[in-house]
């Protein structure tokens, strides 16, 4: 009987051992995944952030659009003097932009 129980002890202590050892390792993934999870909070705070940001400059440029759009249907509904004025503005704006991409271009050669 005394031996049973020094067997039965000894698998005790294993299984105890073997517990421990166990607890330690979930211990530490727990850690990790606690840690984990902490830097993921803190880069969606921080992309939070950034689009709040982008929010309010997307808010300002299309208030600066519709303001432009608004003069621009102004000039176009006033008078056929306006029109042709309008014409060479936009006319010299495309030869403008065509004429920046070619010297762009042979300077990049």
């Amino acid at each position: 009987m005394a031996d049973w129980n020094r067997g039965h002890d000894s698998v005790d202590d294993m299984l105890d051992a073997e517990n421990k050892r166990l607890a330690e390792n979930l211990a530490s993934k727990v850690s990790r995944l606690k840690s984990l999870a902490f830097d993921i909070d803190r880069d969606v705070d921080d992309q939070n952030e950034y689009l709040d940001g982008m929010d309010s400059n997307f808010m300002s440029a299309t208030g600066l659009l519709s303001g432009s759009v608004k003069r621009f249907s102004t000039m176009v509904r006033s008078g056929r003097d306006n029109r042709r004025i309008l014409c060479y503005v936009s006319g010299g704006l495309v030869m403008g932009f065509f004429l920046l991409y070619y010297m762009i271009s042979r300077i990049q050669r």
